[in-house]
């Protein structure tokens, strides 16, 4: 029997993605199903597309009119079908004997954040990231535009019950750190040598306390007083960075 869970609801509609990166990032991507591409000749002759996938040719006003306001298209549009759903299960079986850490966010709404978190988790090689499905942003265009093409390198694991999703993350040997202001000890001093889940909470709100009790251990990253806190995404690519290179 399959541990984990699948997002409660269905996506809603088919995304579209803009710009060089995120597009030719799906193109690559045998799990991404692309079912339509707009875009200006020139840009258009720089890729490597199967037949299959139906081409509009499309100047930069009209692409301009299928992404939200001002989005830098930079010449491609394309539709696609979200990626297929990933058990919690079977990404903690596939990476059982991998050292390599695992993100966790709580309650992390942004898109521009998520997709953020995505390229530094991709970056610095994580296993894959896991969100809430009802408290995380779906697949959009703001998002893969932000995650640089990462959005289709890093699993990405939605569940239904982040405290049951960190009990079977450490059943599978991670050991679970939140990231708080609040806490006494630093990331550094509180890593040891375990496979690591860092667990991130949403800026301003941080985690909910229900995923603290969750989390082996909090830390903190020693940054200066004169600052409050940082963006989720930059406190991710450096406590990435700190599990990375630790001895």
């Amino acid at each position: 029997m399959r541990r984990g869970h699948r997002p409660s609801q269905p996506a809603q509609g088919r995304p579209r993605f803009w710009g060089r990166h995120a597009v030719i990032a799906a193109l690559a991507n045998p799990d991404r199903t692309v079912k339509r591409l707009w875009g200006t000749r020139e840009a258009v002759s720089a890729l490597d597309l199967p037949p299959v996938i139906p081409v509009t040719y499309a100047d930069a006003a009209d692409l301009g009119r299928l992404v939200p306001h001002d989005a830098p298209h930079q010449g491609l549009v394309i539709e696609v079908d979200p990626l297929p759903d990933i058990w919690l299960g079977d990404l903690l079986e596939e990476v059982q004997d991998d050292r390599r850490p695992l993100v966790v966010l709580d309650q992390v709404t942004d898109p521009h954040n998520v997709g953020a978190v995505l390229r530094s988790a991709a970056a610095f090689d994580a296993v894959g990231i896991v969100t809430q499905d009802r408290h995380a942003p779906p697949e959009s265009g703001a998002l893969a535009r932000s995650a640089s093409g990462a959005l289709e390198l890093v699993p990405w694991v939605r569940v239904v019950n982040l405290a049951r999703a960190l009990d079977e993350i450490a059943e599978a040997g991670f050991w679970r750190i939140g990231l708080s202001g609040h806490a006494k000890g630093t990331l550094a001093q509180v890593m040891g040598d375990s496979r690591i889940a860092i667990v991130l909470g949403a800026e301003g709100e941080g985690m909910r306390q229900n995923t603290e009790a969750h989390c082996d251990e909090l830390a903190r990253l020693p940054i200066s007083p004169k600052v409050e806190s940082l963006n989720i995404s930059n406190a991710a690519a450096i406590a990435l960075y700190a599990i990375t290179v630790r001895g």
